[in-house]
């Protein structure tokens, strides 16, 4: 398995933009560039749509913008191209990202347990960050090349845990980038301001997100598109997949693929058989189904995603123990107490 980097970042936020540049450009010009994904999204550049994008953006989120202009310096790339790929969840239904997420209330200190899947060609080139800014939250997140943090799996200031799944919207809507969304939760105080900031504004792509906060014991499963935001309360364990299951979004327009649909399947049957037993590593390390596992490691897999990495967050009343897998079934590679480090002894 590909060893994850561990860095931290501080600074305003074009000075975080550049250093999340400099982490990810050796992986951008590597790799990216001659990607089908990246040509794929390089198509919309100069249309309406993404013209509307970047307005809802730096009119809603304008340090999120500043962000994006210092991740586009760091890497070395125009600004409009850089911002197109971190727009691509809600370009293209076929973006690389996928995860699963074992969800898990625990008699109210939440259990987050998530496989992390996006491009087997970042293998190597992801990473965790901590983020230390002059202003708003400090927080630690999952790192994919010349992309914004909080889109995959992260632990805030406030005691926020949050982790995503990717939703395959089969339609372009003008509103704020789902990236963007999931950047400005990672700045709230807490789990309804986190729910507000997609309530509040005007959305484009589709994401889930488990969401759990220290010292309050819910735990949160929302889905949200252009059309609606569907927040439920976990009562028991669950497995997600990534495409949107909620009954309030069935309605959505949504691609599920053949290995999205598979996970869910198996989760099921594997949380069913479990009960109160469950142990969540085991089942997002299954590969019981050869061709559509839920541990991805095959480079030809079928959505072009294999999992990059495993997190286990137990959010408890007073405080976060959580850490990072480079493989599920392996000791973890990072350990956390809240947003520090503990380094191995």
């Amino acid at each position: 398995m590909a060893k994850l980097s561990y860095l931290e970042l501080s600074g305003g936020p074009k000075e975080i933009g550049h250093s999340l540049g400099r982490f990810g450009a050796p992986a951008v010009h590597a790799y990216l560039l001659s990607s089908a994904a990246w040509q794929g999204i390089m198509q919309q550049k100069g249309t309406a749509v993404a013209s509307q994008l970047a307005q809802y953006t730096e009119r809603y989120f304008p340090r999120i913008w500043t962000e994006l202009q210092g991740l586009a310096l760091g890497l070395e790339l125009p600004f409009e191209d850089v911002f197109l790929w971190n727009c691509r969840g809600d370009l293209w239904a076929m973006a690389p990202d996928g995860c699963t997420t074992v969800q898990m209330p625990a008699q109210g200190e939440p259990r987050l347990v998530h496989n992390e899947d996006g491009d087997p060609g970042f293998a190597g080139y992801c990473g965790v960050a901590k983020f230390i800014p002059d202003s708003g939250m400090s927080f630690v997140s999952f790192l994919y090349p010349a992309s914004l943090p909080g889109h995959s799996f992260a632990v805030t200031q406030a005691g926020l845990a949050m982790t995503v799944n990717n939703v395959r919207a089969r339609h372009v809507a003008p509103g704020v980038p789902r990236m963007v969304l999931t950047r400005a939760m990672l700045d709230q105080p807490d789990l309804d301001q986190a729910v507000g900031i997609l309530q509040d504004h005007p959305r484009s792509g589709a994401f889930h997100l488990s969401l759990a906060q220290r010292g309050d014991p819910r735990l949160l499963s929302v889905e949200f598109s252009a059309e609606a935001v569907s927040v439920q309360t976990i009562e028991q364990n669950r497995l997600h997949a990534n495409h949107a299951l909620h009954p309030s979004m069935q309605g959505f327009e949504q691609r599920i693929t053949r290995s999205s649909e598979r996970r869910q399947e198996r989760g099921d049957e594997l949380l069913a058989q479990a009960g109160a037993e469950l142990d969540p590593l085991k089942v997002l390390a299954d590969q019981h189904h050869v061709q559509f596992p839920i541990w991805r490691c095959d480079p030809a897999d079928s959505d072009a995603e294999n999992t990059l990495a495993t997190v286990d967050i137990q959010v408890g009343s007073l405080s976060l123990k959580w850490q990072v897998y480079e493989d599920p079934t392996d000791q973890p590679a990072l350990k956390f107490s809240d947003i520090t480090r503990i380094d191995p002894a």
